[in-house]
Order: structure tokens, then sequence, then C-alpha cells
């Protein structure tokens, strides 16, 4: 067990490094959104989400790619690895520019469906049409990312994401206090960080795969997609419970709408932080089952579970204690900042669980079993709607059905999946 427990920590702590900089991205943008105003940080929160949906439903690029390299890479075939990474890529390039060409051209009518006030929702529109330009750039560090994780390199996604960071961080400072952009700057800042690093990847990816040819294969698009068919479905599910989410707030007013912003940036964060040993389970998995080695792939299962809920009592024990000056960083409103004392002690109650659900999600990513990850995200999104429907009475009452009601139902549906054995024939 010690060999598993090193193994997850030397591909589970640099990919933490490299999953919370997205969320963290999003929380340099509300925490200096965040002081322009409740108008400015409700409009981020509409764009964002949107955001989020478009570029969360394209995740498959890094989650199927990860254990699909990886269980060739245990079969001892490196150049097939290689192909099944570079056909990834490609299927990032082409379905970028869809969503590009969607972003600008209907970015307006998406945030329109919220039924926001004309005020929050130009600067909905104003976020979401310029970073349209970077969603490309993103599904380029999604692909690039799940092949070198399942080439076993947490390291260079680490390094690569960390340097993106940095500069968003820098650039969004400038731009919207530095030249008085306002919400267009944070967005502009994000868009140069996102091909700075969507670069960085092809460049380091290309050179790698020498030897290995770079051209498009139709078939190899085919495979891709297929791959990541049913994961697709199981992440439509997992944004709709969350557009839903935000729909309800919506309805509830402008300060409920900016506090749950606050609330889902600091889930993001704290669920990536979680994730990392989802990651590592993805890649070691799949090697393991490419081995043929079904003995260690219960091993790691049972190790990471144990990783996840400690680490998920931790990192909750550290936000219940900071909840009465977290609020402080984000808005200067009184009246956001009043919501957001429960909202993170919630959270921090709640993180347990988020990590149990985390590392199972990894381990049946892991194993393939995109099939049960889709049904179950469709029955447990149906659970979910009456405990929507008890989150109108208040935003407490909501945020209380998302963290722990709709949570919960993934608990008991991934749960129940790995006592048996049917996710290992995958």
């Amino acid at each position: 067990m010690k060999a598993i427990d090193r193994e997850i920590l030397r591909l589970a702590v640099p990919t933490l490094g490299a999953l919370v900089a997205e969320p963290l991205f999003l929380l340099v943008d509300t925490a200096l959104v965040g002081h322009l105003g409740e108008t400015t940080l409700a409009g981020l929160a509409i764009a964002s989400v949107i955001l989020q949906t478009a570029v969360g439903l394209l995740v498959f690029l890094a989650y199927a790619t990860t254990p699909a390299v990886a269980r060739l890479i245990g079969a001892g075939d490196r150049a097939g690895a290689l192909r099944a990474g570079l056909d990834g890529l490609w299927l990032a390039a082409f379905v970028g520019v869809v969503l590009l060409a969607a972003g600008v051209f209907g970015g307006r009518a998406a945030v329109a469906a919220f039924g926001a006030s004309v005020e929050v929702a130009s600067e909905a529109v104003t976020y979401l049409v310029i970073s349209a330009l970077g969603v490309p750039a993103m599904l380029l560090v999604l692909a690039g990312t799940g092949l070198l994780r399942g080439l076993q390199d947490a390291r260079t996604p680490l390094i690569i994401v960390g340097v993106g960071f940095t500069a968003n961080a820098a650039l969004n400072a400038v731009f919207i206090y530095g030249f008085g952009w306002g919400i267009a700057g944070s967005a502009i800042g994000t868009v140069i960080a996102q091909w700075g690093m969507a670069v960085w990847f092809v460049a380091r990816i290309v050179r790698l795969s020498r030897g290995v040819s770079l051209r498009p294969r139709l078939s190899g698009f085919s495979v891709a997609a297929a791959a990541g068919g049913w994961l697709f479905v199981r992440t439509v599910s997992l944004r709709i419970a969350i557009l839903l989410t935000f729909a309800a707030a919506t309805q509830q007013g402008v300060s409920e709408l900016a506090a749950l912003q606050v609330g889902i940036a600091l889930y993001s964060l704290l669920a990536f932080i979680l994730d990392s040993f989802a990651i590592a389970g993805q890649a070691m998995v799949g090697h393991g089952l490419g081995a043929g080695d079904r003995d260690r792939v219960r091993g790691i299962a049972r190790r990471l579970i144990r990783f996840g809920l400690l680490a998920g009592v931790g990192i909750g024990i550290v936000l219940a204690a900071l909840s009465p000056v977290l609020g402080a960083i984000f808005t200067s409103d009184p009246e956001v900042r009043a919501q957001l004392v429960p909202v993170i002690l919630t959270l921090a109650i709640a993180l347990p669980l988020s990590g149990f659900v985390f590392v199972l999600d990894g381990v049946l990513i892991g194993a393939g079993d995109g099939r049960y990850l889709a049904i179950a995200g469709i029955l447990t999104v149906v659970g979910y709607l009456p405990l929507l429907w008890f989150g109108q009475s208040s935003f407490s009452a909501l945020w209380v059905a998302f963290c722990v009601g709709y949570i919960g139902l993934r608990a008991l549906t991934l749960g129940l999946r790995v006592r048996g054995e049917a996710w290992l024939a995958r």
C-alpha cells in the first residue's frame, strides 16, 4: 500500500497545482471584478457559468484521453498512445472553432435566457463575447493535459498552467484598473493567458511526437469522439444541475446571484483540489487495467477513497475557520458579504462528501465505465429536481440543496457501483 500511496502522491501533487489554476482564473476574475460593484459581479456570474458549461462539456478531451493513453502505455504501445492524444488535440481544435463562433454570434441570446436585468445582461454579454476568443485555446489545453497525464507526466501541465495563471492575474489587474477597461479588461487578460498556455502545450507535444504523424485522421476523430461520448453525457448532467441552480438564484435577486457566483467559484477551486486524486486515479487505474492487474486497481481505489475523505475533512476545517474573512476578498458589497458566511460554512461541511464523490468519479473514468457514469448522472439530476424546488424558499436552502443534496445523490450512485465488480470489466 505504501508504494501505491507514493505513486498517488507523485501524480496528485503536481496535478493539484495544474488543476487549481483553472478555478483560480475564475477566482481572480471574481475578486478583481467584484470590487467594480454587484451588477458587474452578477454579470460575470452569468457569463462565467455559460463559458464553464461550454468548456466543461468538453472535459472528456482530457478525461477520456488520460485513461486511453495510460492503457496503451501500460500495454507497451507508446506510439499508439501518442496518436490517441494527437487525435484528441485535433478534435479540440475543431470543436473550439465551432464554439468560438457560437459564443460571438449567440452570446447575447444565451445571456438573455437567464432573464437578468438590462444592466447585468450588458456586463455579461461583454465578458462572454470577448472570452469566446479563448475557448479554442482552453480546449487545446484540456486535450494536451490529458495526453501528458496519460504519459504519467503531471509536472509539465503544472509548470505551464502555473505560468498562465500568474500572467492572467497580472494582465487582469493592469487591464481592469490600470487601463480602466472594467469587465472587458478581465476577459481580454484571460484570453491572452489562455492562448499562451495552448501554444506551449502544443509545442511540447509536437516535440514528444517525433516519428509519429501529426496529421489529423478522420478515423482518429471518430474514435476520440466515441471514447468521450458517455463522458459528454455525464458532464451534461453536471452542468444542467449547476445551470438550474444559477437560474433559481437569478430569480431570487442580484445579491443572491452574486453570492452564488462566489460560492461556486470557491466550490470549483476546492473541487479541483480534491479532484487531483481523481486525476491520479484515472492514470493509475487505466495503466493497471492496461497491464491486466485488477488486484492493484482495487487497491488503488481503496487508497484513493481514503485520500479523498481525509483531504475533504482537512480542507473543510480550514475553510470554516476562514469563513468570517473570506467574503471581503471577493466583494465590497455588504449585502453580498453577509450572505457569504453561511455559504462558506455549508461548503466546508459538505467537502468530505465531495472528496468521496470526486475520487470515485476518477476511478470509474479510469476504468472506462463512462456508460454507467452517464446513466447515473441523468438519474442524479432527476433526483435533484425536487430538492431544487425546496431550494426556492431561500438562498440558504438553495445552497444546501446543491452542496448536500445533489452531491449526496452522486455519492450514493457512485458508491454503489464500486462495491461490485462490473466496473473492472470495461
